[in-house]
């Protein structure tokens, strides 16, 4: 009898890598990229540089992964604690059969969103100079009117009339009221700080300082005091504003701009006030002072006085000794005078007797005399010189007569030139009928040639 059940085939059975990588298949194919909100715990960072934690809420908790090529990208590095948004791949760790979040980016959220704000617009100022001290303003010495910008109603207003009436009853306040937290808060703020400073541009109210802030809270609650319009509103302010925003472990964009930054609202009070007590304390001390270095003064005139009148003297007796003085002076006057004038004039004999010695007329009287036998000799040189010269050349000249060929001409010699004027020496070297010119020893003669002889032999 056949068994019925043979013909079904058996079930396909899976290993358990194969079963983790179909269920991996399937989660990454059916979901896409989700945002995840929750608090990071257990949170590792292996030298591989990948982070590894758990996102958890009230009921429940996955495991997540963030790949080194992802996480370097963030601006922050999260901590247990952190609450965060994460956008994500689902997944399973094949190796332990885990499911898993694989992490592409990460924010804060919530209260980390707003601190991450908070560094952004803080870096944003920064940058732009807003913090730097030179830009600041100085607060002023004294202040007669205050302004305050804070809620009407809250604890800071109170904390800061309480101690303006402690130090200083006489300083003048004005109130700008505006809303310190939500929505309407950073333009109510705004627009407080622009109207205070239009009303001291205008003259209407005389304003010193202004004070802007609030009593402490959560960093939602101080929000307000880290908006970008509410920094570049105190920035621009021309009032000095000191910022007193919180408790003194509170920090806001406001302190950093502001010209002055007070821990507290009271403290900004006490900043801007003298305490009335000092300041009468002061004064009477400035009075003790006073009397002390008057009783010193007149003391001093006193004993001047006494001394100047047991100086003084009749004017008789002073105007006798001024007379013997004047006389004294006389005397050594004249004395010093004929002691001057008797050196005055052994120092002219001195310079007149070195003028003497150094005198150039003798110098001149020589070179005198040496021009003059100079002026001899150089005659008697050219006289010898002259007949030397005339000497010579009629010895030249005789010379030359001897040798001139106008001597020779006067022998009875004649000399004979052609039409260029040639001298003709040879004979064969005329032609018949060749014109000649004939120089004799008196004149000479144009001459046609007739016949031409032979040389001699």
């Amino acid at each position: 009898m056949s068994n019925p059940f043979n013909n079904v085939p058996e079930p396909v059975t899976l290993t358990v890598s194969q079963l983790n990588r179909q269920a991996r298949s399937l989660l990454e194919s059916h979901f896409d990229f989700v945002w995840v909100e929750g608090e990071i715990s257990n949170f590792a960072a292996p030298s591989s540089g990948h982070w590894y934690f758990s996102l958890k809420d009230g009921n429940a908790q996955v495991r997540c992964a963030m790949f080194r090529g992802r996480n370097q990208r963030l601006r922050f590095r999260p901590e247990n604690g952190d609450h965060i948004r994460l956008r994500c791949r689902v997944s399973l760790y094949e190796g332990r059969g885990e499911f898993q979040l694989i992490a592409e980016h990460m924010e804060l959220a919530g209260a980390g969103a707003l601190q991450a704000a908070f560094e952004k617009l803080k870096a944003k100022l920064l940058a732009e100079g807003l913090f730097d001290a030179d830009r600041k303003q100085p607060l002023p010495e004294s202040v007669s009117h205050l302004g305050v910008i804070t809620s009407p109603t809250g604890a800071a207003i109170h904390d800061i009339l309480t101690v303006l009436e402690r130090r200083c009853p006489a300083i003048e306040v004005s109130i700008l009221p505006v809303a310190v937290q939500g929505d309407s808060a950073a333009p109510e703020i705004v627009a407080a700080i622009e109207r205070a400073n239009r009303l001291h541009e205008a003259g209407d109210v005389q304003l010193d300082a202004l004070i802007v802030g609030r009593g402490g809270g959560s960093l939602e609650d101080l929000w307000a005091f880290n908006e970008e319009i509410v920094a570049r509103a105190i920035a621009a302010s021309k009032l000095p504003i000191v910022s007193a925003v919180g408790h003194e472990v509170d920090f806001s964009i406001a302190d950093m701009v502001a010209d002055q930054r007070a821990p507290t609202p009271s403290a900004a009070a006490e900043m801007l006030s003298p305490d009335q007590r000092e300041q009468m304390a002061r004064l009477k001390k400035l009075e003790a002072d006073l009397v002390r270095l008057m009783r010193r003064k007149l003391a001093d005139a006193q004993t001047r006085l006494d001394h100047l009148r047991a100086r003084l003297k009749h004017p008789g007796a002073q105007l006798r000794e001024q007379s013997q003085r004047l006389d004294d002076l006389e005397q050594r006057l004249i004395l010093a005078q004929k002691n001057l004038l008797a050196r005055k004039k052994n120092e002219l004999a001195l310079l007149e007797s070195r003028l003497h010695a150094n005198s150039p007329l003798p110098r001149i009287q020589q070179m005198q005399k040496d021009l003059t036998v100079s002026q001899q000799r150089l005659e008697g040189a050219m006289q010898t010189k002259l007949a030397d010269a005339r000497n010579r050349l009629a010895h030249l000249a005789q010379m030359l007569d001897s040798l001139s060929p106008l001597a020779t001409l006067a022998r009875g010699y004649a000399i004979v030139t052609d039409a260029d004027g040639k001298v003709v020496t040879d004979a064969s070297s005329v032609a018949k009928g060749t014109s000649l010119t004939t120089r004799l020893a008196s004149g000479s003669l144009e001459v046609t040639v007739d016949s031409v002889s032979e040389k001699d032999s």
